[in-house]
């Protein structure tokens, strides 16, 4: 797996999440098919906000379990960083833990235009992978011809 394709109005939903956390970081899952992701879990940083991804995936096995028994896997994680750029910390690339994970770092370092970068983060060793942002109507799950 390389990138993943993102609809627009999960980046929205992320975004605004990300706005009301701050100034705190705030996290979450992306779950879905073939890199399309489909669904959103939102995760609830604590007071003063540390939405490190680590922590993250410790507290959200739960829901690591229910998206795979929806038929789903989990894509990604991804945190904001309220007024640093969208690149994972040093604790952040410390507590990566699962290489075959995108990690998602959304900036609100200028907060009229939001920024989304994509990582995997294996051994200390972080390599961007491409985010692909789609409108939902470009995208059709059932086609109009069978194969």
């Amino acid at each position: 797996m390389t990138g993943l394709f993102l609809p627009q109005r999960i980046l929205e939903t992320m975004i605004a999440q990300a706005e009301a956390g701050a100034p705190g970081e705030v996290c979450g899952l992306l779950a879905g098919q073939d890199r399309i992701v489909r669904e959103i879990h939102r995760g609830a940083a604590g007071e003063g906000g540390n939405g490190h991804f680590s922590e993250f995936l410790d507290e959200q096995c739960p829901t690591a379990g229910e998206v795979s028994a929806a038929g789903l896997e989990v894509l990604a994680v991804y945190q904001s960083h309220p007024t640093t750029p969208a690149m994972p910390s040093e604790e952040d690339i410390r507590g990566a833990s699962k290489p075959g994970m995108v990690y998602l770092v959304l900036s609100l370092l200028q907060p009229w235009r939001p920024e989304l970068r994509g990582f995997r983060i294996h051994n200390g060793e972080v390599l961007e992978v491409p985010i692909q942002v789609f409108n939902d109507r470009d995208y059709d799950p059932e086609p109009d011809y069978m194969i």
